[in-house]
């Protein structure tokens, strides 16, 4: 079925009233035009409690879990600056994407709930959020990627961190509007999507079922044209909570987990369309999960993470480190590292500077937050 056939999904109610100059006249990267939204007001309160959704300041313990040295050669540092807060204080959006010079941050956990539809767009041109249609189902560890004027969702879990679905749809930014694509393969969360080639390619993450909840390495790739599913060659190390992206017409999937944040990794592979195979690259310096990853200044930037036990004071980490990687030279720098180490943050790129929004922080998903930070290695 085609995806002009299938059923469009209406915008919430009353998202489309509420017109704001500042916000009109942004031309998207094919000339498009994104829609009039309402507000945002940023949160109250940088911390959450997931239980309750309720305000939280964070312990001396919870506090000692940040981790900001990185074992790689220092590169420029550059600098962080705090930008407007998010909303509300969420995690495990399982990422962000970028369209028009907007960064939308979709899903995930907030308000005391792990299956929010919350759909926040910021523009660093007036450093204000605003409301984008939500998704038509709640769902956390949602990936995501943009294309053409659309983002696509696909998966995600229906509970915390468990218990995936094989939804999948695709948000027009002009019309500020879901519609509902063909679903996937295979349930899964945590799972990291990416534009190369007019397609995109859905790999890594965990599936069901639900009390085992293991990783795998499927591979599947999404075409809008046909409104179908393909399968390509599996990543060899199958995790999930990988930071993905696609650089010089290849794609390199960098760190991540086998089953639980006890089992990061380092790894970073790099996929090869013409070949249809993978190839082994020099590894993250600091492995970890949760992490973002964006393409900056023709570099790999990798920020943020999680790792350890949980309920095992001195072995939760909550990851701040900053790292670099020129696919040159395959080799790692590390930079300044985040003011605030969080893991399962909303990070892109828009111009030269990285955002990255929300996260946990503190190991797993108790704590969420709506600290929003900008990284550069511009003077200031």
């Amino acid at each position: 079925m085609t995806l002009a056939r299938r059923h469009v999904l209406a915008a919430a109610s009353g998202l489309l009233l509420a017109p704001l100059a500042r916000a009109q006249g942004h031309a998207g990267h094919h000339g498009h035009q994104g829609p009039a939204l309402p507000a945002a007001a940023p949160a109250a309160d940088p911390f959450a409690r997931l239980q309750g959704g309720v305000p939280h300041h964070l312990t001396a313990d919870q506090t000692a879990q940040r981790s900001v040295a990185s074992p790689a050669p220092a590169g420029a540092p550059g600098r962080w600056v705090t930008r407007a807060s998010l909303p509300i204080a969420r995690s495990e959006m399982a990422w962000a994407a970028e369209w028009a010079g907007r960064l939308h941050v979709i899903g995930g956990y907030g308000e005391g709930r792990v299956d929010r539809a919350y759909h926040h767009i910021y523009d660093p041109r007036d450093d204000r959020w605003y409301l984008g249609a939500s998704l038509p189902r709640g769902a956390n560890h949602v990936a995501v990627a943009a294309l053409a004027g659309r983002i696509y969702a696909f998966g995600g879990f229906l509970d915390q961190n468990r218990n995936p679905d094989s939804l999948a749809f695709a948000y027009d930014v002009a019309s500020d509007r879901w519609t509902a694509v063909a679903p996937l393969p295979r349930p899964r969360g945590a799972g990291a999507a990416v534009a190369l080639g007019g397609k995109v390619h859905l790999i890594g993450g965990a599936s069901a079922p639900t009390e085992e909840r293991a990783s795998v390495g499927w591979h599947e790739v999404y075409d809008p044209q046909a409104d179908s599913w393909s399968r390509r060659k599996a990543l060899p190390g199958a995790r999930d909570h990988v930071g993905c992206v696609a650089h010089q017409g290849r794609i390199h999937v960098v760190g991540g987990r086998f089953n639980t944040f006890e089992y990061n990794t380092g790894l970073h592979h790099v996929y090869l369309p013409d070949r249809d195979t993978w190839e082994l690259r020099a590894p993250l310096p600091t492995p970890r999960s949760g992490h973002g990853l964006v393409i900056y200044r023709d570099r790999l930037f990798a920020m943020g993470g999680e790792g350890g036990i949980i309920n095992r004071p001195g072995q939760q980490t909550v990851f701040g480190q900053m790292e670099s990687y020129d696919a040159a030279s395959d080799s790692w720098l590390s930079h300044a590292p985040m003011p605030i180490p969080r893991h399962a943050v909303g990070a892109v790129t828009i111009g030269d500077w990285v955002y990255v929004a929300g996260g946990g922080a503190v190991l797993g998903g108790g704590v969420q937050s709506a600290v929003h930070e900008a990284f550069t290695l511009a003077p200031a």
